[in-house]
């Protein structure tokens, strides 16, 4: 069995808002810098989800917009490779295709 890591660095300022997030996953060789991030974390005891959700100043609402939009539909390809529910899936995409517009985020 084999353990493998993936951190976060969290640089403050002085109001305690992410100024700088890095990221790195020494396995696969990555290490790079983000604006945003969205974490979420099943908490099997608690029967519910744990989150923490990271931006930095410099991040425009616009890409904000944009970020959101692309996790709901990542999250979407998640949900049916684990559980095979394309019906389900299909509105989620045809709701966030219309939200998506609405929002200037796509075509």
């Amino acid at each position: 069995m084999k353990t493998s890591e993936i951190n976060f660095k969290v640089t403050v300022d002085e109001n305690h808002l992410p100024q700088k997030l890095e990221w790195e996953a020494k396995d696969a060789g990555e290490k790079s810098e983000c604006s945003s991030m969205m974490l979420a974390m099943w908490d099997k005891k608690e029967n519910n989800t744990m989150r923490i959700d990271l931006w930095t100043k410099e991040m425009t609402v616009d890409e904000m917009k944009k970020f959101y939009h692309q996790n709901i539909i990542t999250l979407t390809d998640t949900y049916v490779r684990a559980t095979g529910d394309e019906a389900t899936a299909n509105k989620v995409r045809d709701f966030f295709r219309e939200i998506g517009k609405g929002m200037g985020v796509i075509g």
